[in-house]
């Protein structure tokens, strides 16, 4: 992995976490042992002997989108060393994920791993899940908010330092005009990272709202945004998927345009590869889904508190570009970066 200034930085609580898991999994697995019911990738070199536990992991995940397949695995692959039944269940509705959670609780889980974009709507039910005993933890979304609902642990990136170092990074490539384009209106992570960009970026942000669960739309609001304005030398998205659309629309634009992205898939960072994208933020979902599920565990066989339960562990932001993109690619193509 690239060590560069450029590269991930490791905080206290993310080594602590990971020294805990490292110790508590050597004195409590065996070397042999077959894959827990849900699959996995197989990565762990032995299975937790302690007693099998059920962890519900509810996100907002919208259809088709392909960065909660990369958390899902993290999750999985920690659920498969730690004997840990994993239940997934997600919908970008606040409303419907509220009740993703109350299912959950009814189902009487060990423990619930939660994102939180829209923080509001989870409220009353997250009060019912610490009221029913249910150690909560919040991931991907909520790094503000965690602590206020009684979450006893997040892991994630903080969206809006994320967003300033984006910012940053426009201005040591020149830009002048950014378009920042938002697929999910009212996600309180996706208006942190367009805030960011505008706190730190010298020149002008314009942000532009798009409906993210119809990519064709995308295409053409973006198109269409292009060609009514050709100042816009920066097309900043805030997903995998979104970038490659958007590289399409400067395509069929002939704009100038450069195009950054926050996160990571296969084909992202192939794009990279070939400078069709400048570069991405990444904040690690894998991580976000093991440690997750992970501090869970934790918790419940060794009463673990990462980041003492006062700071929530950092999984980014890092860039990669063509200097790193190699390194990343190789974990990108098994479906893991």
């Amino acid at each position: 992995m690239d060590r560069s200034s450029r590269s991930r930085r490791i905080t206290p609580a993310l080594a602590v976490v990971a020294a805990a898991a490292l110790a508590l999994a050597g004195c409590s697995s065996s070397s042999g042992g077959k894959k827990a019911e849900e699959g996995g990738d197989g990565a762990s070199a032995g299975k937790a002997t302690t007693p099998r536990m059920t962890v519900a992991l509810v996100t907002h995940q919208a259809p088709g989108d392909t960065f909660w397949d990369i958390v899902r695995k993290g999750a999985q692959a920690a659920a498969d060393k730690d004997n840990v039944k994993l239940i997934y269940s997600a919908d970008p509705n606040a409303g419907n994920q509220a009740n993703l959670v109350q299912n959950a609780i009814d189902q009487k889980v060990d423990g619930i791993a939660v994102t939180l974009a829209k923080p509001d709507a989870l409220k009353s039910v997250l009060a019912k899940a610490e009221q029913a005993g249910i150690p909560v933890v919040g991931l991907n979304s909520g790094v503000s908010d965690w602590k206020s609902l009684g979450l006893m642990e997040f892991f994630g990136q903080d969206e809006t330092v994320a967003g300033e170092a984006l910012g940053k990074r426009l201005n040591e490539d020149g830009a002048k005009k950014a378009l920042c384009v938002i697929q999910e209106q009212g996600n309180i992570g996706l208006t942190q990272r367009c805030d960011g960009v505008k706190k730190t970026f010298t020149g002008t942000t314009e942000v532009l709202n798009v409906n993210g669960t119809d990519m064709p739309s995308v295409q053409s609001t973006i198109t269409a945004k292009l060609r009514q304005d050709t100042a816009i030398d920066h097309v900043v998205t805030l997903g995998a998927p979104f970038a490659l659309t958007a590289v399409k629309a400067v395509d069929e634009t002939g704009s100038k345009a450069k195009v950054a992205t926050f996160d990571l898939n296969k084909d992202l960072t192939s794009a990279i590869e070939s400078g069709d994208i400048e570069f991405a933020v990444d904040q690690q979902p894998y991580l976000q889904g093991y440690l997750a599920v992970d501090g869970l565990w934790l918790y419940k066989n060794n009463g673990n508190y990462s980041g003492g339960g006062e700071q929530p562990v950092l999984t980014g932001p890092a860039f990669v570009d063509k200097t790193n993109v190699k390194a990343v690619a190789q974990f990108a193509a098994k479906g893991t970066r």
